[in-house]
């Protein structure tokens, strides 16, 4: 299927494009020669083959799965290194939290291509960061961090990502005209200018340091009526002694001291008088900081290149374990890489659904189930309880019965 549609891209003028790395996991075991677990720490988490506990096809749908609670995991496979020069960076992959994630990555990372794969962790200098992240109910987020001159820089978007247990895919496009655009499921979620959206370089403009607010600015908009006056009966106490309060009978004032009747809130009182506003004749709005250019900024037409891609990682901490990852790709054509989804995650994500429908259905009656066993057995221990309760009861009715006959036969002996 997959060369049909390789062959399908050729014929519709999709052949100019580069493939640089893809990855299915559709040879079996064969993986674990491609993949290279890192061993900077010794109990890094494992990654196994499988296509999950629901899925669209068995076989099309097996990818690499977190196997191990609160574990870090860090995994890479290496390719042809090539610059992205002048050219589209298209990475797309698939996830499925399939475990009701509570707190973990679902992100990869391209590095360059003389990382030391057996040395990667979560310190390693990367290019870029991209993929779900979810902790919670404050943080569920797709991350797109790109390091610029050494330093990680992450989109100032907030990019929401899917929370479900079903698969989803993830596409990241980063242009030569310094755009981006990311897409979930096939669908553009967020876009922009890598200058605009990341802090990559100074502001182009600054606050004109050689210039303040004037004294006699006046921003006010309204001011003190100075004509209007406070009411003579204005000022009122905020509590007053109640009325209605009446000194106790039993109250002794040589022990008690002079007897006082409680406060209560004044219905007379009105708070502080305040002057009512009246418009600022001398009102010239709000002041506004004259800006200038920044000296500090210069232009870079080169944010959006990597001189050396060479490896992909999956880098990350889950909590929870049971994430799968499927259908990695990185090309140079943004096209390419939809009808690679469409080939992929488009052609099993129904049925996938369907199958997880289903067996939600049967857990749902296997509950009801369990539940109404139990109810039932609940109540048939209440019968139970009640039964030998009216046993006890005729038992002590019988001895009642018993005892005056046995007082008669004892005075009868007599």
């Amino acid at each position: 299927m997959l060369l049909l549609f390789l062959l399908f891209c050729s014929v519709a003028g999709i052949a100019q494009s580069t493939v640089y790395f893809t990855e299915q996991f559709a040879d079996g075991d064969a993986w674990e020669s491609r993949w290279v677990e890192s061993k900077h720490k010794s109990d890094y988490g494992k990654f196994k083959l499988t296509a999950g506990k629901f899925y669209g096809d068995l076989e099309k749908d097996k990818g690499i799965q977190t196997s191990k609670d609160a574990r870090f995991y860090a995994l890479s496979a290496r390719f042809e290194p090539f610059s992205n020069e002048g050219k589209n960076l298209v990475i797309q992959f698939t996830v499925k939290h399939e475990q009701k994630i509570d707190c973990g990555g679902g992100y990869i990372k391209l590095f360059p291509a003389d990382v030391d794969q057996d040395a990667i962790h979560g310190e390693s200098e990367y290019y870029l960061m991209f993929g779900p992240d979810i902790c919670g109910y404050s943080t569920k987020k797709v991350h797109v961090i790109i390091n610029y001159k050494g330093k990680n820089h992450l989109v100032k978007k907030d990019i929401k990502c899917k929370d479900d247990e079903l698969t989803h895919l993830y596409t990241l496009i980063v242009k030569p005209d310094q755009t981006y655009e990311v897409k979930v499921d096939n669908a553009k979620v967020e876009s922009g200018n890598l200058e605009d959206d990341w802090d990559f370089l100074p502001p182009k403009k600054i606050k004109d340091p050689e210039v303040s607010k004037p004294e006699d600015w006046d921003d006010r908009e309204t001011i003190d009526d100075v004509d209007d006056k406070k009411p003579e009966d204005w000022d009122k106490p905020e509590n007053i002694p109640d009325p209605d309060a009446k000194k106790p009978e039993d109250w002794d004032e040589e022990m008690d001291g002079e007897w006082e009747p409680p406060m209560i809130p004044n219905p007379d009182f009105k708070g502080e008088w305040k002057p009512k506003q009246i418009k600022n004749p001398n009102y010239k709005g709000a002041w506004v900081h004259p800006e200038i250019d920044n000296p500090e900024y210069a232009p870079d037409i080169n944010i959006y290149k990597f001189e050396n891609i060479g490896v992909i990682g999956l880098d990350l901490w889950q909590v929870k374990s049971g994430t799968i990852f499927d259908n990695f790709l990185i090309t140079d054509d943004e096209k390419y890489a939809e009808e690679f989804g469409k080939e992929t995650w488009g052609k099993t994500k129904d049925p996938e659904k369907k199958m997880k429908e289903s067996q939600d259905e049967e857990e749902s009656k296997r509950m009801a189930e369990e539940a109404k066993k139990k109810d039932e057995e609940a109540d048939e221990e209440e019968d139970d309880d009640d039964e030998e309760e009216d046993e006890g009861e005729e038992e002590d009715e019988e001895e009642e019965e018993e005892a005056p006959k046995d007082k008669t036969k004892e005075k009868d002996e007599l």
